[in-house]
């Protein structure tokens, strides 16, 4: 996840393997890059964070919560108490190790290495999961792998309900950032960049009802760090529980 600040970045920059790693073990923000020019955001951010995520995920106790790239689980923690069971995956094996180290509560609320293609390798139908999280990584997977997550979360978990995809670029808001209007386009458009593909509210809705999803777009109060360039997506889908 990216740091925020105004700099340019030189593309392509994917450190998102081995930059955790010169990182304290426990500086679990740092990792995850949820900082500003360097330093941890305050509690009260990770507050509006977490407050943001319940708000549009509605939990319910009886609730199987997927938290996809979930880093190393610091911010997924945060919502152990609203569900029935948790299970977060990562393609990092150094964070997806700290999750385990500190976070983790097996059996119910456990942490795998797994990236988006293997966890959908696997057909066999999980009917636990209701809600899904992706929080400041969707930015980060590929065109092909943003639209394995929306096409076939529903297949993969017949019972998911609601997908939250939070903290993500606004390409109609990349001017804000860059504080200049005449942007690269292939910069906005590198996964592998130190943002991500930038995508406006309307390609995201897009991609969102074309895979039979409605989309709710929220944008964070003006306290919040990153709210003058990002916005969540609210995903929601009716189910029939088995």
């Amino acid at each position: 996840m990216p740091d925020a600040g105004n700099n340019r970045p030189t593309f392509p920059k994917y450190d998102y393997d081995e930059y955790p790693k010169t990182l304290a073990p426990d500086d679990f923000w740092g990792q995850v890059r949820r900082t500003v020019n360097g330093s941890p955001i305050g509690d009260e951010q990770i507050a509006m964070i977490v407050e943001a995520v319940r708000s549009g995920l509605s939990f319910d106790m009886s609730d199987g919560l997927l938290d996809v790239a979930c880093g190393n689980g610091a911010l997924s923690k945060e919502f152990f108490a609203d569900v029935a069971t948790f299970y977060g995956v990562d393609s990092s094996e150094y964070l997806i190790q700290v999750a385990k180290t500190n976070f983790a509560r097996p059996p119910d609320f456990s942490f795998d290495r797994l990236s988006i293609n293997e966890l959908f390798a696997d057909s066999t139908e999980n009917h636990r999961i209701t809600k899904a999280l992706c929080y400041g990584s969707f930015s980060y997977f590929s065109h092909d792998d943003a639209s394995l997550l929306i096409y076939k979360s529903p297949i993969k978990f017949p019972n998911l309900s609601k997908l939250y995809l939070g903290n993500l670029p606004d390409k109609d808001r990349a001017h804000k950032y860059y504080l200049e209007s005449d942007i690269d386009n292939d910069l906005l458009n590198q996964h592998r960049s130190q943002i991500g593909i930038w995508r406006s509210k309307s390609e995201l809705i897009e991609l969102a009802v074309s895979a039979g999803w409605s989309c709710e777009v929220r944008v964070m109060a003006s306290t919040f760090f990153a709210s003058h360039y990002r916005f969540d997506a609210i995903l929601s889908r009716p189910t029939i529980r088995k």
